[in-house]
């Protein structure tokens, strides 16, 4: 399933891309997501944890940087896992492009996310609900902890990442749904401008 989301961030963007370069720093900006090990040729092996409804999901797994492209400011990232108990299975190919806005940074990430087992019977609507959550609250730790680097906190010091938890996703999730039934039903419709 492909899903695209972006967001913004105040900062530069020469700032967000060399933060990005950081791949253990944006890892723990990920609710639910731990580094492990780094395995060296920009590989890493982690966990990600996920609460859905009645369903704890926890995949172990391995992510690679396939690309690095400075210039274009693009990074293309692969990751694949299975849930500890074996009843599925993640592969995510995504990419985040970043782009200068005002004097801030707009970060667009494309996620092509392919789930098998347990994870999979929430539907496509569900999922999609549920990363955006996670994204906005990716964003949100990412501004936290590029401005504790730019005040030269301890990152020890510095509020660790929480995991993902099932309730506040799921609530979240289903406000985001309920919003957009509301406005299929309820928004009135404008015919588009035929010209």
């Amino acid at each position: 399933m492909l899903i695209k989301q972006d967001f913004e961030v105040s900062e530069p963007l020469d700032r967000i891309w060399a933060f990005f370069q950081d791949v253990p720093g944006v890892a723990a900006c990920l609710p639910g997501a731990e580094l492990t090990q780094d395995l060296g040729d920009d590989r890493y092996a982690g966990n990600v944890l996920i609460r859905m409804g009645p369903v704890r999901l926890s995949f172990a797994g391995t992510a690679s940087i396939l690309e690095r492209d400075a210039a274009g400011r693009r990074m293309v990232v692969d990751a694949a896992g299975a849930d500890e108990k074996g009843r599925g299975n993640a592969a995510m190919r995504m990419t985040a492009r970043l782009a200068p806005l005002g004097a801030g940074t707009k970060v667009d990430v494309d996620m092509d996310l392919q789930l098998s087992g347990a994870a999979a019977q929430y539907g496509r609507g569900m999922v999609a609900d549920v990363t955006a959550v996670l994204l906005r609250d990716f964003a949100t730790n990412m501004r936290g902890r590029v401005d504790a680097i730019e005040r030269g906190l301890d990152l020890s010091a510095v509020a660790g990442v929480k995991p993902a938890s099932g309730l506040a996703i799921g609530l979240r999730a289903l406000r985001m749904a309920l919003t957009r039934v509301f406005r299929r039903f309820f928004v009135p419709y404008t015919a588009p401008n035929a010209g």
